[in-house]
């Protein structure tokens, strides 16, 4: 029960402490992703990337210093339960006209987690459930910037409006052709929309702030059309000086390195599914200005309703919020399911004890406390694996985890031969507490179909794809600088996209950590007959000409392969890659069909791959 008297003034000064841990926290995370603007402009893409990736390391470090706080002045692990009560009455109080109460409210139970023993967790010392509403949420001062803006032009005025929404974001770099761009869009809307009736409330609304990654920025926003509404994106990139080509100077003498640069639109992409790639879970997480988070959410749902909040909540940087609604969410399905958990289908991985919940679409990874020889890695390892890859820019190839640490499931929906395993392998991460099984550290990932598994269920044209998929995923990872380390076909999934995503990071390594070579040709005849590696090899030695015998046993899929991707058997296509990171180059790696790039000709046409059949998913 709560206290009827708020009595104990530490109470007040522990919440307060706590919301403004949470402020600078936010501060410093707006900050990291207004400056997006300015390093876009600038073609700073080293810049931007080490945005992307130190901004994920800002929440831990807020919450750090927060609990190191509250404990210096208060002793908090001390205080009796009357006092955690009052604490978190006193807050909600202080959240009643904040802008972002929700984040503040995960802030709240992060700090207290990491205060109180985990046996509190699920009581009323904590929010549980949200205590304040987000709904209609937004700042009411008069120069507040809106969430988005609304547009009202009529069929004649189309043009001008959508020139007028790109000016409106007031980007200091002048576009190539600006004019012939907006043209290319309105075509791209007249065939998105086809013949329509315009109707009297016809509108466009756009979020106010641009969305910036890697090397792109986009305008996200919808048409409004009477009842209907299309959602759509407009990716802005820059146009590369030509080689050689000299930058003006300043007036100092000075070279601009970017005034030679200009703008353009690449593309129009519209509808759930374009979105939804483009917000994909196996892509780095955005920098967007947000003055109202759940604003966006909110704005952003209605462009893909079928996008859990959670995921949303991630791809703007929000991970933290991702993980506390997704774990809501998880709960919440336990209380509507019945099935149990279940060692999942498919090839069991060597160093992941992986499990799922058949009627659920996520699986439940476990690092085992032994390995077999051939694995040479230690926990710690493969924990900076998932760390690096959450970090990373992960290009639509490597699927996001959502890491958490003392998880309780009701012991009563495992199945037996399930924590047998887990006693077995992961004795060390298993406690069991009265009716709870409570597992000390896991990931949990979007569940896909192996693509071992794809391939051998795959009509022809599905295989063709998956294969040409398969070795456009290694080349995405190349571009960003990842070798995936083991390249066998179990080791990546096929999503309802029909995309290939990388899922097993124990052996993931830095490309440029890497050295390629070619298998040095025999000396003797000995050597050319001998069964076993006869030449020296380094940890980070590689060597493509030997993946072939252990991807391209099938006819089928080694004729594509090799039609395709046969440069991956190749030394120098993996060092020429290397090289050009090194010498600080950042491919692009585009987050959409480049069919629908305005400024690319002559690609062929994509091979079209229908969606799996409706069946249980063998699971990674």
């Amino acid at each position: 029960m709560f206290p009827h008297e708020l009595n104990d003034p530490r109470a007040f000064e522990i919440a307060q402490a706590m919301l403004e841990g949470f402020d600078k926290h936010y501060r410093l995370f707006r900050a990291a992703s207004a400056t997006a603007k300015q390093r876009f402009e600038q073609a700073d893409w080293h810049g931007q990337q080490r945005a992307q990736r130190e901004r994920i390391e800002f929440y831990d470090l807020r919450v750090d210093e927060a609990v190191a706080l509250l404990e210096a002045r208060y002793k908090t692990s001390e205080l009796p339960s009357e006092v955690w009560q009052q604490v978190k009455l006193h807050y909600i109080g202080l959240l009643t006209k904040h802008l972002r109460p929700e984040l503040a409210e995960t802030f709240f139970n992060s700090v207290t987690t990491r205060i109180l023993h985990h046996s509190y967790f699920h009581n009323e010392f904590i929010f549980v459930r949200p205590a304040i509403s987000t709904e209609f949420i937004e700042n009411e001062e008069p120069a507040a910037q809106p969430t988005y803006r609304c547009y009202y032009p009529s069929q004649d005025t189309l043009r001008d409006t959508f020139m007028r929404i790109v000016w409106n974001f007031q980007l200091a770099l002048e576009f190539e052709d600006l004019g012939r761009d907006i043209d290319l869009v309105l075509k791209a809307v007249g065939e998105q929309l086809g013949a329509f009736r315009w109707r009297t409330n016809f509108q466009v609304q756009v979020l106010s702030s641009l969305f910036f990654r890697n090397k792109g920025a986009y305008i996200v926003g919808k048409v409004v059309n009477g009842f209907s509404e299309t959602p759509f994106a407009l990716p802005i990139l820059h146009k590369e000086p030509a080689p050689g080509a000299d930058a003006p100077a300043n007036a100092n003498g000075a070279k601009e390195p970017t005034a030679a640069r200009r703008l353009y639109i690449d593309a129009a992409l519209f509808g759930e599914d374009e979105l939804q790639m483009l917000f994909s879970f196996a892509r780095a997480y955005f920098l967007v200005d947000m003055e109202v988070p759940s604003a966006y959410v909110q704005f952003l749902r209605s462009l893909m309703p079928r996008k859990p909040r959670s995921e949303i909540y991630s791809a703007l940087g929000l991970q933290k919020q991702g993980k506390n609604l997704f774990y809501r969410d998880f709960l919440n399905h336990l209380r509507h399911s019945s099935d149990k958990f279940r060692i999942a289908p498919g090839i069991k991985g060597m160093v992941m004890l992986v499990f799922d919940l058949p009627s659920y679409p996520f699986v439940f990874k476990v690092i085992k406390d032994f390995y077999p020889p051939q694995k040479d890695t230690t926990r710690e390892q493969i924990q900076a694996k998932y760390l690096l890859v959450k970090q990373h820019d992960r290009v639509g190839r490597m699927a996001d985890t959502l890491e958490y640490t003392r998880v309780a499931f009701p012991r009563h929906r495992f199945e037996d031969e399930l924590v047998a395993e887990l006693k077995h392998f992961c004795p060390s991460l298993l406690e069991e507490t009265g009716e709870d099984l409570v597992i000390k550290h896991l990931y949990i990932e979007r569940r896909m179909v192996p693509l071992n598994i794809y391939l051998q269920e795959a009509s022809p044209a599905q295989l063709a794809h998956a294969v040409v998929e398969y070795g456009n995923a290694i080349k995405d990872l190349v571009a960003a600088n990842i070798f995936p380390g083991d390249m066998l076909w179990k080791n990546f999934g096929v999503t309802r996209h029909g995309k290939v995503v990388f899922y097993d990071y124990d052996e993931i390594e830095y490309l440029t950590d890497c050295n390629f070579r070619k298998v040095p040709a025999p000396r003797n005849e000995e050597e050319e007959l001998s069964g076993e590696v006869w030449y020296h090899v380094n940890k980070l030695d590689v060597f493509p000409e030997t993946f072939g015998p252990f991807l391209l046993g099938h006819p089928g899929v080694r004729d594509v392969f090799m039609a395709h991707h046969a440069d991956l058997l190749d030394p120098a296509f993996w060092q020429t890659h290397k090289e050009r990171i090194l010498a600080g180059h950042v491919e692009d790696v585009f987050p959409y069909d480049p069919h629908k790039r305005f400024h690319v000709h002559g690609v062929a046409p994509a091979l079209k791959v229908p969606e799996p059949q409706d069946r249980e998913l063998p699971i990674h």
